[in-house]
C-alpha cells in the first residue's frame, strides 16, 4: 500500500491532508474549551449549534464549488482555502461572543467544504491506474481514522503544558504547512479546464447532484450513505451515553469504545486494496452496509439485555463491527464515482458526494440524539438500525447486479480537441472508441 507514497505529488498532498487533518482534531478540543469559557453550562449548545453549523456549511458550500472548481486553478483553490482555515484559526482565541464563534466556525468549514472535493478529485489524475488510486483511497481512510486516535492524545499531551488557545496556534501552523505542500506538488491538469462552457451557474452547481440521482450505482450510492450515516451517528452521539450512562463506566473509557471504532475501521482499510483487486465493488460495499443492519442487531440486544460484566467488551466488538462496516462501504466510494463521472464533471461529482453524504449525517445525528434522550437508547437503536436495513436493501435494487459492458461507437459532432475524445480515433466524419456508458449529455443513458 506504501508504494503509492513513490509518487512525488501523491505523497505531497498525502501528507498535506494527514497534517490538516490533524490541525483540524486540536482545533476540535480547543473549540470545546473555548465554548466552555464563552458559554459556561450552556456549553454543550454552542457546540451543537456549531455542529449544525459546520453540516450546514458543507451541504450548501460544496456545489457550489463543484460549479466554479473547473475553471479556477485547483492548486490555487486547495491553497487559498488553506490559508482561509489558518486565518480563522488565528481569530479564534480572541473571540468572547457565541456568535463569532458561530461565523468562525461557517468560514472555517467552508473553506473545508472547498479543500476536500477539490482535493478528492486531483489525486485520480494525480494516480490514474486504478490499483495505485484504490490503495490511496485506502490510505485516505487510515488518515481519517488515525487522525481520530491521534488528534485527541496530543490535545491531552500539549494542554499538560500549555493552555488551550495554543492548540489553535497549532491548527494554523498545520494549514499553513498544509499550503506549502500543496504548493510544492505539480497536479496534472485537469480534463474539465478544457471542457467547453455550457450551461449556467445553477446547471453548473447542480450537475454533479444531477449526476447521483442519473446514475443506478450513484443513486445506490446515496442510500449507502445514509446506512453509515446511521451507524456512524450512533457511534458519534451516543458512545458517551452506552459508556458512562448505561454501563456506568469511567470517563477513559469513553476514548476506548471510539477507539474501537476506529480500530475496526482501520483493519478494513488495510485489507480492502487486495480484496478490491479480486471483488467487485458492488459485492464490497453492500455487504458492507447490509453488515450494518446485523450489527445493529447485536447492540439492540445488549441494550435489552439485563446487567453483566459482558456488556463491555461486547459493546467494544459492536463498536469495531461498525467501524470495519462502515469502512468497507466509504473506502471503494471514490473508485465508483471515479468510473461513474466523465474527467470532466470529476470535481462535481467529488462536490456532490460531499454535500449529500453530510446531508445525510444531518439528519442521523440530531435522530441519534433525540430519540436516544426523547425515547431512550432501545428505540435509538431501533430506528437507526432499521434506516440502515433499508438503505442497504434500496441500495442493493437500485445498483444493477452485472455492471455494463463498455460500448464501442462514435460522436460524430464533437471537436477533435474536447477531453472526452482523448482515446478515440478518427473514423469518417467523427471519432469512434469505447468505454461503459456515462450520463453526460454525450451518450445515451445507462
Amino acid at each position: 500500500m506504501l508504494a503509492v507514497l513513490r509518487n512525488r505529488t501523491y505523497r505531497h498532498l498525502f501528507t498535506a491532508q494527514v497534517i490538516a487533518l490533524i490541525g483540524t482534531g486540536l482545533a476540535t478540543v480547543a473549540l470545546g474549551l473555548l465554548a466552555y469559557d464563552i458559554a459556561g453550562a450552556d456549553a454543550g449548545s454552542v457546540l451543537g449549534t456549531a455542529l449544525a453549523i459546520k453540516m450546514v456549511a458543507y451541504v450548501a458550500i460544496a456545489p457550489v464549488v463543484g460549479a466554479i472548481a473547473d475553471r479556477l486553478p485547483r492548486r490555487a483553490l486547495m491553497v487559498s482555502a488553506d490559508l482561509i482555515r489558518a486565518g480563522v484559526a488565528l481569530f479564534l482565541p480572541f473571540v468572547d461572543q457565541v456568535w463569532q464563534v458561530y461565523v468562525l466556525v461557517f468560514l472555517l468549514q467552508s473553506a473545508s467544504a472547498t479543500f476536500t472535493p477539490t482535493f478528492q478529485a486531483v489525486i485520480p489524475d494525480v494516480l490514474p491506474e486504478e490499483r495505485d488510486y484504490t490503495r490511496a483511497l485506502s490510505m485516505s481512510r487510515l488518515a481519517y481514522d488515525l487522525e481520530s486516535l491521534f488528534s485527541p492524545a496530543l490535545a491531552a499531551a500539549l494542554l499538560s503544558v500549555i493552555t488551550y488557545n495554543w492548540l489553535f496556534t497549532g491548527t494554523m501552523l498545520g494549514f499553513l504547512a498544509s499550503a506549502a505542500l500543496v504548493v510544492s506538488a505539480t497536479l496534472p491538469e485537469s480534463a474539465a479546464s478544457t471542457a467547453p462552457r455550457t450551461g449556467g451557474a445553477y446547471a453548473k452547481a447542480t450537475a454533479g447532484t444531477r449526476l447521483f440521482f442519473t446514475v443506478p450505482r450513484l443513486r445506490a450510492l446515496l442510500a449507502l450513505n445514509l446506512a453509515v450515516a446511521a451507524a456512524s451517528a450512533m457511534v458519534t452521539v451516543n458512545s458517551v451515553v452506552y459508556v458512562r450512562d448505561f454501563l456506568g463506566r469511567s470517563e477513559g473509557a469513553v476514548p476506548l469504545a471510539l477507539g474501537a471504532y476506529g480500530a475496526g475501521s482501520m483493519v478494513v482499510a488495510l485489507v480492502l486494496p487486495r480484496v478490491l483487486d479480486r471483488v467487485p465493488d458492488r459485492v464490497v460495499m453492500l455487504r458492507g452496509a447490509l453488515l450494518l443492519a446485523v450489527v445493529f442487531a447485536a447492540l439492540w440486544v445488549i441494550t435489552a439485555a439485563p446487567g453483566g460484566s459482558w456488556r463491555w467488551p461486547a459493546l467494544l466488538g459492536v463498536w469495531a463491527a461498525f467501524g470495519a462496516a462502515c469502512s468497507a462501504v466509504l473506502t471503494p466510494t471514490g473508485r465508483l464515482i471515479r468510473r461513474s463521472a466523465p474527467p470532466e464533471e470529476r470535481t462535481a461529482a467529488f462536490a456532490a458526494q460531499f454535500s449529500l453524504s453530510h446531508g445525510c449525517w444531518l439528519l442521523t445525528y440530531p435522530l441519534a440524539g433525540w430519540l436516544g434522550a426523547a425515547a431512550g437508547l432501545p428505540s435509538a437503536v431501533l430506528s437507526l438500525g432499521v434506516i440502515a436495513l433499508a438503505s442497504g436493501l434500496l441500495a442493493a435494487r437500485l445498483w444493477p447486479s452485472r455492471e455494463t459492458a463498455p460500448i464501442e461507437h462514435e460522436h460524430a459532432h464533437l471537436p477533435a480537441e474536447h477531453p472526452h475524445l482523448t482515446d478515440a480515433t478518427r473514423a469518417g466524419s467523427g471519432w469512434r472508441h469505447s468505454h461503459r456508458p456515462l450520463p453526460d449529455g454525450l451518450h445515451a443513458q445507462p
